[in-house]
């Protein structure tokens, strides 16, 4: 009997992509997700179901995702379902756990100190298992099952690079534009530097040459890999994607208070990885050319293949 890995695209798909060698069901598995240039281009091989797409704390999308697992779960194929979120979890742990599947949920590793909205609701459906990232918040029903950032590392560098390529992502949510960094960046950033700029649903009077509201994947990883530097939101896709580059990003925070998210989930989650040395934490009115300079300073890499997610068959 087959696995469903069922995630949003975004920082939910790259984390449950790059848990799943760690939980050992990548041999027999169906992907279900949104359709997307990320998605295509991660997934590419293997055998993705797409369902409508849902953003944040969006009704309309989760009860049509739910109609969709349904239909999905409806021909006995599969034997559990294993999700890191968002509301697409939710929508299909609730027939999942009708047809008696077994529901594995991951709550992201955004959320340093207590479950997410969506964790609080997939609790409620019997026999569900939960995992959180952080052994700081395991308790009652929550198990510690490791991290997506197990086994990665910053080494400086013995010659600092100088910084000429860049590359700036400020996430694709359409909700949350980033106005606070894109103006900053335009201010600070050397004219002189070859720059992609990815910048979503942000829009400022003076925007930059070459701003693009989408890059596709498979370009947005190459550039990254070429790049000097990186400057990104704090979100987790983000941060895998420079690591997988061998970057350590200047990575700055959404703040709620200014509108950049439903909450301050970034700001702990910056401040997790730079204490993990992973990143270089900045916060959007303070990013300096010294801050370009330190973070071109540092190379990241795998220290070795990780333990596997401690889960529960």
């Amino acid at each position: 009997m087959t696995t469903l890995l069922v995630a949003s695209t975004g920082g939910h798909l790259a984390e449950l992509h790059d848990l799943a060698p760690r939980l050992g069901v990548q041999d027999d598995c169906v992907w279900a997700t949104f359709d997307s240039p990320q998605s295509r281009s991660l997934l590419d091989g293997q055998e993705v179901i797409h369902v409508p797409p849902a953003t944040t704390r969006d009704v309309v999308g989760a009860l049509r995702d739910l109609f969709a697992a349904r239909r999905v779960l409806g021909g006995g194929r599969f034997r559990q379902v294993i999700s890191t979120g968002a509301s697409v979890a939710m929508s299909f742990f609730v027939p999942a756990a009708r047809h008696g599947l077994a529901c594995h949920y991951i709550e992201s590793a955004t959320r340093t100190d207590g479950p997410s909205l969506t964790g609080r609701l997939v609790a409620g459906v019997p026999r569900a298992r939960l995992y959180t990232q952080y052994p700081g918040w395991a308790a009652g029903r929550w198990s510690y099952g490791g991290s997506i950032f197990d086994g990665w590392t910053a080494t400086r560098r013995a010659t600092p690079r100088p910084v000429s390529r860049i590359v700036v992502a400020l996430g694709t949510h359409e909700r949350f534009g980033f106005p606070r960094l894109l103006r900053r960046l335009v201010d600070v950033l050397p004219p002189e530097a070859e720059i992609l700029w990815q910048v979503g649903s942000t829009v400022v009077p003076r925007m930059p040459a070459g701003a693009r509201r989408q890059v596709p994947y498979a370009e947005m990883q190459q550039a990254m890999r070429e790049a000097d530097v990186i400057v990104t939101h704090a979100g987790v896709g983000s941060a895998l994607a420079a690591l997988r580059s061998g970057h350590r990003a200047v990575y700055v925070p959404r703040r709620r208070r200014h509108g950049e998210h439903v909450d301050d989930h970034q700001v702990a989650m910056a401040r997790e990885l730079d204490r993990r040395g992973l990143v270089l934490a900045r916060e959007a009115d303070e990013i300096s050319v010294a801050d370009l300079t330190e973070a071109a300073s540092w190379t990241v890499g795998a220290t070795g293949a990780p333990a596997p997610f401690r889960w529960t068959a």
